[in-house]
């Protein structure tokens, strides 16, 4: 694994994106920890990114970071299927791409709602998850 996701641990949607990767990463390039447990708050120490984020945050292998639309679309690049056909949006300007992405994130748990408990991940899967 050479790509690392954060994620909300709280949110609804978050956990179904990690859940999306993982059906579509069979040569499983992506490594997860939620941005609430001690590996998230160390890995955005680490790589200074603001640690009241609570956007995706992807670390690539050289150690590049990318938050929010570009991280979800430099992540959808990586993707088995069409979903590497995403990337074209790169082209449109980080502000717009996350005017689209804030909005839905600052409604996010109004409309998908809030885990109150996440699905164990099979033994397969949870060897991706770093905390």
């Amino acid at each position: 694994m050479s790509h690392i996701v954060l994620f909300d641990g709280d949110c609804n949607i978050c956990d179904t994106s990690v859940q999306f990767i993982i059906k579509r990463d069979p040569k499983q390039k992506f490594a997860f920890a939620s941005l609430q447990s001690d590996t998230g708050k160390s890995l955005l120490k680490k790589h200074q990114v603001d640690r009241r984020t609570d956007s995706i945050v992807l670390i690539e292998e050289n150690g590049k970071t990318f938050e929010k639309s570009s991280a979800a679309l430099r992540i959808a690049r990586r993707l088995k299927g069409g979903w590497k056909l995403t990337a074209i949006f790169l082209i449109v300007p980080s502000f717009i791409r996350n005017f689209f992405y804030d909005l839905i994130a600052k409604n996010r748990y109004k409309w998908f709602g809030k885990k109150s408990s996440c699905r164990m991940p099979t033994p397969d899967e949870r060897e991706r998850f770093l905390d």
